[in-house]
């Protein structure tokens, strides 16, 4: 990535989002450590080039609050439980980045001291100053939000360039890639056309936030290594939804 050595961040805050299936790796249920460590190595990368970091991990890969919902059980305690699986893989994070001596502060919204710091807007955005890498357990600490809410909302309040949406396809497409051999994947996208269209880049809530205060979301193959260094130095990966179709910033 010799081109990215000489090159000027374009992004230098950032919050990267990430769903629980991505800590699954061989596994069909749980934290697989192999796949969680090769995280912490993509976001140790970038921290080592003075880049302010922030994290929202989701807990799909442990409980899904909707999905135990539509089964019979209380929403709002799915949803409890759901964000306590998003502590769970917050901690895999925070121990795989440190094994890597990757300063690192797990900020949960529902208070557990034992095990986090209670979620404090200025503390996070201290702890990126001090070049440490932030991450958001616990939702938003309310049930019936998502963590791509959560994701958009905890962005907006450290005052992050972009949303980094990682996933395992490529960008944006108009039909499922990995069952359309022939679907064409979007290069830019306005908010507009994701809520009308109803696209899966993140849900409707996050994308009207992310609208209404003209924040990026940028969604892109995290298995490519290299790929979250190179979406912060601006070289275009993925699909960039942004009201300019430009990438904002």
């Amino acid at each position: 990535m010799a081109e990215v050595e000489q090159a000027r961040p374009h992004y230098k805050r950032a919050l990267i989002k990430l769903s629980g299936e991505a800590f699954l790796g061989r596994f069909d249920y749980g934290i697989d450590p192999e796949m969680v460590k090769i995280i912490a190595d993509e976001l140790a990368e970038v921290n080592e080039r003075g880049l302010q970091i922030a994290v929202v991990v989701g807990g799909g890969n442990i409980f899904r609050g909707m999905a135990a919902s539509a089964k019979g059980m209380d929403r709002a305690a799915a949803d409890y439980v759901g964000m306590l699986a998003t502590v769970m893989n917050s901690l895999a994070l925070q121990d795989a980045l440190e094994k890597r001596d990757v300063y690192t502060r797990v900020q949960s919204a529902i208070e557990m001291q034992a095990v986090a710091e209670p979620y404090i807007r200025r503390r996070a955005i201290r702890h990126l100053e001090k070049g440490r890498i932030v991450i958001f357990a616990a939702g938003t600490g309310n049930p019936y939000f998502t963590t791509d809410t959560t994701a958009a909302l905890r962005a907006l309040e450290i005052s992050a360039e972009a949303i980094l949406k990682a996933t395992m396809v490529n960008g944006v497409y108009d039909s499922d890639p990995m069952k359309n051999p022939d679907a064409v994947m979007y290069e830019t996208l306005d908010y507009i056309e994701v809520l009308q269209q109803g696209l899966r880049v993140m849900d409707a809530t996050a994308v009207s936030l992310c609208m209404d205060n003209r924040l990026p979301i940028i969604v892109f193959n995290m298995t490519v290594p290299g790929n979250i260094t190179k979406v912060l130095y601006g070289e275009r990966i993925g699909t960039i939804v942004a009201s300019d179709k430009g990438g904002g910033g």
